[in-house]
């Protein structure tokens, strides 16, 4: 198939006279994995919260398996869409955060069963049987009774990716996923989404700012400056030789700073 898994068209997104996204075109083919970067404030994190309809739009539409996402066709044009329209394509797409969003009064199981039940209506015991098998991938089978008040923020991250999961995505999104971990507990992390790459055929989105895991695991990087993609590439192809002055710079800061 040569339809994108999602694709931008012209998409803008403004809060009042900032325009955070400039008439965005954007294409991720399936099973693609493109790392998204650029400086704070350039539209990144904007992109997949408005994938995950947390963002609304104000120009332009998204695609997702070639279906609107926040449009319908009517009379073939395509309107605003009902509720019923936006959750059935959302329903595609799964997001990690940066800040685990895990509920606290709940255990790890309960936390990566709850959607599955409410929202997909599955039975119990199947929604456990999904949950154990993706805690044990992630490497936390034997904490799955632990809450996650009990578990590392490593611990917790890998829960939210198993909690995405449990919803069978088509598509991945993960928003700085590693900001908010003490630096050991990073390669916990990265060493799940990358296991999930060679694994899965997820298309994935992510935003980070762990240039080396960018550069190893992204078929595609994509470097955002002022709501507009400045420069896109494959990974190697755009750390060893980057042709923008904009990403050079940026590039040469993350590298001292880091």
């Amino acid at each position: 198939m040569t339809e994108p898994m999602v694709r931008f068209e012209q998409v803008t997104k403004r809060y009042g006279a900032h325009v955070v996204l400039d008439g965005l075109d954007l294409s991720v083919a399936r099973g693609e994995k493109v790392a998204i970067i650029g400086p704070s404030g350039s539209g990144k994190t904007t992109v997949l919260r408005m994938l995950m309809t947390l963002e609304s739009i104000d120009g332009g539409v998204i695609r997702v398996e070639g279906e609107p996402l926040t449009h319908m066709e009517r009379g073939g044009r395509l309107v605003p869409a009902d509720g019923a329209h936006v959750r059935r394509v959302r329903g595609k797409i799964g997001m990690v955060f940066q800040s685990f969003n895990l509920f606290p009064h709940m255990t790890a199981m309960e936390n990566c069963i709850e959607a599955p039940i409410r929202v997909l209506g599955l039975p119990r015991t199947e929604a456990r049987e999904r949950a154990a098998g993706l805690l044990e991938m992630v490497g936390l089978g034997a904490r799955k009774d632990y809450y996650p008040s009990q578990l590392s923020g490593g611990q917790q991250q890998r829960v939210a990716i198993a909690r995405a999961l449990a919803m069978r995505p088509k598509v991945m999104l993960f928003d700085e996923v590693t900001s908010a971990l003490d630096p050991e507990l990073v390669g916990e992390v990265l060493n799940v989404i990358r296991r999930l790459g060679e694994e899965h055929d997820l298309t994935m989105l992510m935003v980070t700012h762990q240039m080396g895991f960018a550069r190893e695991f992204a078929d595609r990087v994509c470097f955002f400056s002022e709501g507009r993609i400045c420069e896109e590439a494959p990974a190697e192809d755009f750390f060893r030789n980057p042709q923008n002055e904009r990403t050079q710079a940026f590039l040469r800061a993350v590298l001292e700073a880091g």
